[in-house]
């Protein structure tokens, strides 16, 4: 069955249909979660949130866009009030998508595992700065490769306002992420040194217990 055909059975009363079309998307539905909310719990609440609400106003689906939109913007819409609601502010790392994070290591080369779960860290970070509405675009657009034009029915505005918030998000990454597009703004690192117990490095002679001749 398509998902609309999935949406129809479940209006008429099938009690299977919405939670097979939820499995089919499940997955993605919850990567845009979570990297809206970043933090695992809240988007795990937010997705609830997405559910019922898909599930209680499925009979308003006018089939002006696709199921798939319609759910995402499900999903967006819950995240959004979330985060205006109870001001979120997670501060948890963004837990690693193995999966993902080898298609990435995958179209960029050889990539050390341990700088790719760093760049990633990286950005979840920086998108916490940007409001949510930013965050929401950018999200649909840069990282889950949606059109301005999906990202915009998703959102429920303009494709010029969604442009805008793509730009301005940007803008804000820019100076951020700068240290990604320039290793050498990296602090490099001292291949005589090893961290202790307390984080810190200890280097040369110190490391190995040695004391210089001096």
């Amino acid at each position: 069955m398509s998902d609309a055909d999935l949406l129809s059975a479940h209006v008429a009363g099938n009690p299977l249909a919405f939670s097979v079309l939820v499995a089919r998307h499940r997955d993605r539905l919850w990567a845009v979660a979570l990297r809206t909310m970043r933090n695992p719990e809240d988007a795990a609440d937010a997705l609830q949130d997405a559910y019922i609400s898909a599930f209680r106003r499925a009979a308003s689906f006018r089939g002006e866009a696709q199921v798939t939109t319609w759910l995402h913007r499900v999903v967006v819409n819950a995240c959004l009030d979330r985060l205006r609601r109870n001001k979120v502010r997670a501060t948890e790392p963004l837990p690693v998508d193995s999966d993902r994070a080898e298609e990435l290591a995958a179209e960029a080369g050889s990539v050390d595992p341990v700088v790719a779960n760093e760049e990633r860290a990286d950005i979840a970070s920086a998108l916490q700065q940007l409001n949510p509405d930013q965050r929401a675009a950018l999200v649909l657009v840069d990282m889950e490769g949606y059109s301005v034009e999906e990202a915009a029915r998703m959102l429920g505005c303009a494709v010029g306002t969604v442009k805008s918030r793509c730009a301005r998000g940007r803008a804000r990454l820019v100076p951020l992420l700068k240290h990604l597009r320039d290793p050498e703004d990296r602090e490099p690192a001292d291949p005589t040194s090893r961290p202790t117990g307390n984080g810190r490095a200890v280097k040369g002679s110190a490391a190995t217990g040695k004391e210089g001749s001096g």
